[in-house]
């Protein structure tokens, strides 16, 4: 995991919502953004773009979220990166299961642009140090 939070993958099948985080990362957030149109690409992308932290929508057409979070966490580059669901299913109960997933949070669909990028900052904050995403600890048994 990288010590500073720079690079992001964005993956959104909106073209609309695509562009606002885009904007909202890298003008309000000074990050550096990819943003990929579907899982498949995502899948391409991020072995090459080395992200810090990807945002995942959660419901696409073909390759949901789900489908590509699980395939992300078998590229051996990708298996420890933070993961953040984004979702206009705001119901509680899909809320934690998405969150156990092995993702780090989840946003809500719509989001303040002006305030996504201190929310980022907030679950990029909040990361158990010495553990993966998945709860194992990464540290030597020695």
């Amino acid at each position: 995991m990288a010590q500073t939070l720079n690079r992001i993958l964005s993956v959104e099948d909106d073209p609309d919502i695509q562009e606002v985080t885009r904007l909202s990362l890298e003008n309000v957030g000074g990050f550096t953004v990819e943003v990929c149109s579907s899982g498949m690409e995502a899948l391409r992308v991020a072995p090459v773009f080395k992200p810090d932290l990807i945002l995942l929508d959660a419901i696409m057409p073909g390759m949901d979220g789900p489908e590509t979070l699980q395939a992300l966490r078998r590229l051996p580059e990708i298996e420890t990166t933070p993961i953040v669901f984004m979702t206009a299913k705001v119901m509680r109960s899909e809320i934690e299961r998405f969150k156990k997933l092995t993702t780090q949070d989840v946003i809500s669909k719509p989001f303040d642009p002006l305030a996504l990028p201190d929310k980022i900052r907030e679950i990029w904050a909040d990361q158990k140090p010495g553990y993966n995403l998945c709860g194992v600890s990464t540290a030597s048994a020695n």
